[in-house]
C-alpha cells in the first residue's frame, strides 16, 4: 500500500490507501463493512444493498461539442449537459470528503500497452476496492511507481443518491460517462459491475478511434499456435461454458479488443455468474473463487460459511470476481494472434436455426449488428411462448457508436486476417421450445472443435432458404439428420411458420440500424 494525495481533485481526505493487497482488503472490509464475511473456499463474501444489478435506465452520457457528433444517442446513450454532470460531479466529491478514509485503484484497461488506458478508481468500500484490484490489470510495483496521471478517473460515491430534483435525473442512482474529460461518477448505486462497465463504455468510445475493436466476448486460443478464436454471445448462449475449454487457452472471458497485432483482454479478471455453480458443472470457475475473489450477494451457512449457490433469496444476479491467473489454462499475458473464426453464439428457442452454419462478410455484420437470441417460455412472468431478444453487437448496453461502426471495424478485421464466421446455435432442435429439445452439449462441443481443427471450413453446405446462411451439412460426432433444423421438426408446416415467424421478428428488429449500413448488409438478413 502506498500514500496518494488527490487535492488536485478536490479530494481532501488525508487518509487515502492506494493499491492495498487483498488480505489487507479483507482485513478492512470485516471491520467496516456490514455483513462482509469470508466463505469457506476463501473468497470475501460482499453485498451491494438494494442494487443487484446495474442500472441501464440511469446511465448518461455528457453531450459535449467534441463528442457529440460521435455518440449514437438514444436509450443507451442518453444526454446529460455538463451543467448537470458538473452538479453530479461535486455532489460526489463532497460525498467522498466527508469519509474519514479512501480507496484508490491505480491499474490497466487492456493487456496490450501500446493501447491500455490508465485507470484511477476512487471509492469509500474495501469491497468496491478488491473488486476492482480484481477486475483491472495489476501493475507492477515499477508500474506503479511511475504510474503519473491516470486517462479516466471513477468517481465511486454509491453510498450517496444522487438528488432527484436535478433535471435528467429519473431516480436516486445516476451513473455519468464524461467522454470529454475522462472521468465517470456514480450515485445511489453500489453494485459492483457499473465500474467494471463503465471502463468497457470507455474502451468502446476510445478504441474505434484508434482503429480497434472493442468487443463484447470470449476469446480463446489454441496452446501450439498463436491464433485465436472470439465467440460472441449473449446470457444464456454458452459463452462462458464453451470458451472454459482446457483443451484451449484462455484469453478472457467478457471484453477483448482486436487491433492490427491480434487480440488482447481488456481485463485483468474475470465475473462470472455464480447462479447453481457447481464443481461438476464449471469446475475451472468454482476452484477459483477462492482467496482473493468476491463472491457478490450470495446466502451462505453462518456457521460453516459454507455457500448455497442455489438460493437466490436476495438475486438472481449472484456473481464471482476473481483474477485470471486462478484459470489454470489462462494464457498470461492474455494477448494472441488475429482470430481464424470468429463465432456468433445464439439460443434460438424457436427451433428453426441450424446447429452451425458459415456467414459472409455480409452476414456477419447483419448478425453482429442484430445480437440474436431468445427468452425461453417460462423463465419470465408473462412469457408463455419464446420471445427474441436483440442486443447490436452483443453488448448493446456498453456501445456509445452507432452499431454500424463497430459492425465496419469487424468485417475489415475479417477481411484483411481471412477470419471464418460462424453462427452457431445452442437452443432447439425437433421444434420450438416446450416441444423440441435443447441441443445436447457434446454436440455444440464437437462442433466447436470442427470450427477450431479447421475441418467445418470445408465441410458441404446447403443455402437456408429463409436466412441465407451456409448450413454445415456434416460435422464429425453430431449427427446429419440435426444439422438442418427442418428435418428434425414433425410437422414441417409447422418450422416454416416459425421460421417466418423469426425472419419477421429480424427484419423489424434491423429497421432501426439501417440507416447506418450498406445496401449489402441490408440484405443480408433473412426474408420473410
Amino acid at each position: 500500500m502506498s500514500k496518494i494525495d488527490l487535492k488536485g481533485l478536490e479530494i481532501e481526505v488525508e487518509d487515502i490507501r492506494r493499491n492495498m493487497a487483498p488480505s489487507t482488503l479483507y482485513e478492512e472490509a470485516i471491520r467496516d463493512e456490514e455483513d462482509a464475511a469470508v466463505a469457506d473456499s476463501g473468497a470475501l463474501i460482499a453485498y451491494s444493498g438494494e442494487k443487484t444489478g446495474r442500472s441501464p435506465k440511469d446511465k448518461r452520457v455528457v453531450e459535449s461539442v467534441h463528442s457529440k457528433d460521435d455518440v449514437w444517442w438514444g436509450p443507451i446513450n442518453i444526454p446529460i449537459e455538463d451543467r448537470i454532470y458538473r452538479i453530479n460531479l461535486e455532489r460526489a466529491k463532497d460525498y467522498l470528503n466527508t469519509r474519514k478514509k479512501l480507496y484508490v485503484v491505480d491499474a490497466f484497461a487492456g493487456w496490450d500497452p501500446k493501447y491500455r488506458l490508465k485507470i484511477r478508481v476512487i471509492c469509500s468500500r474495501p469491497y468496491h476496492a478488491l473488486f476492482m484490484h480484481t477486475m483491472l490489470i495489476r501493475p507492477t510495483p515499477e508500474e506503479l511507481k511511475d504510474f503519473g496521471d491516470p486517462d479516466v478517473v471513477i468517481y465511486n460515491a454509491g453510498r450517496f443518491p444522487a438528488n432527484r430534483h436535478t433535471p435528467g435525473m429519473t431516480s436516486k442512482t445516476s451513473v455519468d460517462v464524461n467522454l470529454e474529460d475522462r472521468e465517470m461518477v456514480i450515485l445511489g448505486t453500489e453494485y459492483a459491475g457499473e465500474m467494471k462497465k463503465g471502463v468497457f463504455t470507455m474502451m468502446n468510445y476510445y478504441m474505434p478511434k484508434q482503429g480497434v475493436l472493442s468487443m463484447h466476448c470470449s476469446a480463446t486460443s489454441a496452446p501450439d499456435s498463436d491464433r485465436s478464436s472470439i465467440l460472441f454471445g449473449l446470457s444464456g448462449t454458452g459463452k462462458t461454458t464453451l470458451s472454459a475449454d482446457p483443451k484451449r487457452m484462455l484469453i478472457g472471458d467478457d471484453e477483448h479488443c482486436w487491433s492490427d497485432d491480434g487480440i488482447f483482454n481488456i481485463e485483468g479478471g474475470c465475473y462470472a455468474k455464480a447462479i447453481d455453480l457447481t464443481p461438476d458443472n464449471e469446475p475451472e470457475i468454482f476452484q477459483a473463487l477462492r482467496f482473493g475473489a468476491v463472491l457478490e450477494n450470495v446466502v451462505y451457512d453462518k456457521e460453516d460459511h459454507h455457500v448455497d449457490f442455489t438460493d437466490t433469496s436476495i438475486t438472481q444476479n449472484t456473481r464471482g470476481a476473481y483474477p485470471i491467473e486462478f484459470i489454470g489454462n489462462a494464457k498470461i499475458p492474455c494477448v494472441a494472434g488475429h482470430p481464424s473464426d470468429v463465432i456468433f453464439l445464439t439460443c434460438d428457442a424457436f427451433g428453426v436455426l441450424p446447429p452451425v452454419s458459415k456467414l459472409t462478410s455480409a452476414q456477419a455484420m447483419y448478425h453482429f449488428i442484430s445480437g440474436y437470441t431468445a427468452k425461453i417460455a417460462g423463465t419470465e412472468v408473462g412469457i408463455t411462448e419464446p420471445q427474441a431478444t436483440f442486443s447490436p453487437c452483443f453488448g448493446g448496453p456498453f456501445l456509445v457508436w452507432h452499431p454500424g461502426k463497430y459492425a465496419e471495424l469487424l468485417a475489415e478485421k475479417l477481411e484483411k486476417h481471412k477470419a471464418n464466421v460462424w453462427l452457431v446455435n445452442t437452443g432447439w432442435t425437433g421444434g420450438a421450445y416446450g416441444e423440441g429439445q435443447r441441443i445436447k452439449l457434446k454436440y455444440t462441443r464437437a462442433i466447436i472443435d470442427a470450427i477450431h481443427d479447421g475441418t467445418l471450413a470445408s465441410a458441404p453446405t446447403a443455402v437456408d432458404p429463409v436466412f441465407g446462411v451456409h448450413v454445415i451439412q456434416e460435422c464429425q460426432n453430431v449427427p446429419n439428420e440435426i444439422l438442418t433444423p427442418k428435418s428434425t421438426w414433425k410437422n414441417p408446416a409447422d418450422y416454416d411458420k416459425s421460421a417466418s415467424k423469426l425472419a419477421s421478428l429480424f427484419i423489424e428488429n434491423f429497421q432501426k440500424y439501417t440507416s447506418g449500413v450498406s445496401e449489402e448488409v441490408r440484405k443480408a438478413g433473412p426474408v420473410a
